[in-house]
């Protein structure tokens, strides 16, 4: 199917020069290390960079890929994680958590990312880090689970992280209506970029196991009737994006619930920014993602809910 705005399609996927150019940070040790807990084993990636400092802040990091796709090794995965490695003196995790494949679902995936925070606050120290600095943190899918989790870790009255960091995610089994101004903008996207129904719902729909109107709100946290004592949450979208309504509605759903959000828009590029870790937009959200862990310990003011796109400030 064509796109209704083929100039605004080109323009989203043009490759810029710094992007032809990035290079992720090297100046980082890495080492895979699998978990296992009573639903099984999955991998995870820590990330060291070479300072000696101790009391460093923690990210546990889950990339996205709609709950069947994506790894380690994706540029959403690597290059964010060494970002935030080397920007925030922060050591990093990386969760490999099994994907919505061959049988597996709900809550398989949910139960890796919490296995894999309950690892990292266990091994904090010997990562030089403080287990009372940790940001839960992921993108798209991935974002998801990180919600998810807090919720969980709430309700089992397990210490929660620090912070949540969502990156454009997917927290509705159903859309929220979007705004008037990102209607305009979905009008001039193809179906799939604009995340129509027929797009999201099966990529749901597979997650869950089964239909969207039975998501439970572990696995589908705007649903949840109680999003009270919730860590302060930092929420980034991509203009573009048809998942943005999902992300703006959420961080209403905590503001509301009493918690801190911070919530903004890049501008110009559609969703997952991350996986283009070159656009001076991913450059932005990296520096800006660095900065909300490193401050870990510190509590916001009041919560910001911005929903007019930004441009990149480098």
């Amino acid at each position: 199917m064509q796109d209704p705005d083929p100039e605004l399609a080109a323009f989203l996927a043009a490759q810029t020069p710094e992007e032809a150019s990035y290079r992720a940070p090297a100046t980082v040790a890495t080492q895979d290390i699998t978990v296992s807990h009573e639903s099984g084993s999955f991998d995870i990636r820590t990330y060291m960079p070479t300072t000696t400092t101790t009391g460093r802040p923690l990210m546990v990091w889950c990339h996205g890929g709609g709950w069947a796709a994506g790894d380690l090794e994706g540029p959403e995965a690597d290059a964010t994680s060494r970002e935030v490695a080397v920007r925030a003196d922060a050591a990093v995790i990386s969760v490999d958590y099994r994907l919505a494949r061959g049988g597996v679902h709900y809550p398989i995936p949910l139960q890796d990312v919490v296995a894999a925070y309950l690892w990292a606050r266990e091994h904090a120290e010997d990562l030089g880090a403080d287990p009372e600095r940790i940001t839960l943190a992921g993108a798209s899918a991935g974002g998801n689970l990180a919600a998810g989790a807090a919720l969980w870790l709430r309700d089992h009255g397990i210490p929660m992280p620090a912070r949540l960091a969502l990156a454009y995610p997917t927290l509705h089994p159903v859309l929220p209506p979007a705004s008037a101004e990102l209607r305009t903008k979905l009008d001039r996207l193809s179906r799939v970029a604009s995340a129509e129904k027929e797009v999201l719902t099966p990529m749901i729909e597979n997650y869950l196991g089964g239909p969207v109107e039975d998501a439970a709100p572990y696995a589908m946290p705007g649903v949840s009737g109680d999003l009270t004592g919730l860590p302060p949450t930092y929420i980034f979208n991509s203009e573009y994006d048809g998942l943005r309504a999902s992300a703006e509605r959420f961080a209403h759903q905590l503001a509301e619930a009493g918690s801190f959000v911070a919530l903004e828009t890049l501008a110009d590029v559609a969703h997952g920014h991350f996986a283009r870790p070159g656009l001076a937009q991913s450059r932005t959200s990296h520096r800006d993602l660095a900065a909300w862990v490193a401050d870990a310990t510190v509590a916001p003011a009041a919560s910001v809910i911005e929903t007019e796109a930004k441009a990149s400030r480098g």
